[in-house]
């Protein structure tokens, strides 16, 4: 995929090749990276790589669960488990956490393949972050604010890599689908102590 979406040919298109050009940004931040590098928080956040893409795939599965009806589970150690999903653990891959994104990508595409955009998806009640007054979003709602989400959480990827190692988006991009050296433009490579 490159860095941009190509033509769609309806808005259901649009929606998800945008969706998937967001995932495809946010994955390329991890792009070489070892599980140490993935697991590392470089900056004054709590971010990592590795916690974001882990994030990320759980926030796409509770939306996706409300599109099906199923309401979050909210009860005691609700809190602790969102906060964990921040963190890759040291039982945990990154290339695990790459592959569980990719089926949750694989899932929320064919949960919403053959509804109407319209659909109604009810607002989950008592979560102080959602709105009391509205009963329902659409599906089409569900997939814009899952780009957004995943915009929001690529950036920050974005800035966590380069303080991994310096890489930044389009050398990355470069090398992830082997684009040609030019004057302009070197793909990333890992450096000597890290090959």
């Amino acid at each position: 995929m490159a860095s941009q979406p190509p033509p769609v040919a309806d808005e259901r298109d649009g929606l998800l090749r945008f969706l998937g050009n967001q995932r495809y940004v946010l994955r390329l931040a991890a792009h070489g990276l070892t599980d140490e590098q993935a697991r590392s928080v470089p900056t004054r956040s709590a971010l990592g790589i590795g916690g974001l893409i882990k994030h990320v795939a759980a926030v796409e599965t509770m939306w996706a669960d409300l599109v099906l009806g199923i309401q979050p589970r909210l009860g005691a150690g609700a809190a602790a488990a969102h906060h964990d999903n921040f963190r890759l653990h040291e039982d945990e891959t990154l290339a695990g956490v790459l592959d569980g994104y990719a089926a949750v990508a694989d899932r929320t595409t064919r949960i919403v393949a053959d509804l109407d955009l319209g659909h109604e998806v009810p607002v989950p009640k008592g979560v102080p972050w959602y709105p009391d007054d509205l009963e329902a979003w659409s599906v089409r709602w569900v997939l814009l604010h899952l780009i957004e989400e995943t915009a929001r959480h690529a950036g920050h990827a974005d800035i966590v890599r380069e303080h991994i190692d310096g890489a930044t988006a389009f050398p990355l991009l470069a090398a992830a689908e082997g684009w040609p050296e030019t004057s302009w433009l070197k793909p990333w490579r890992a450096s000597k102590s890290l090959a």
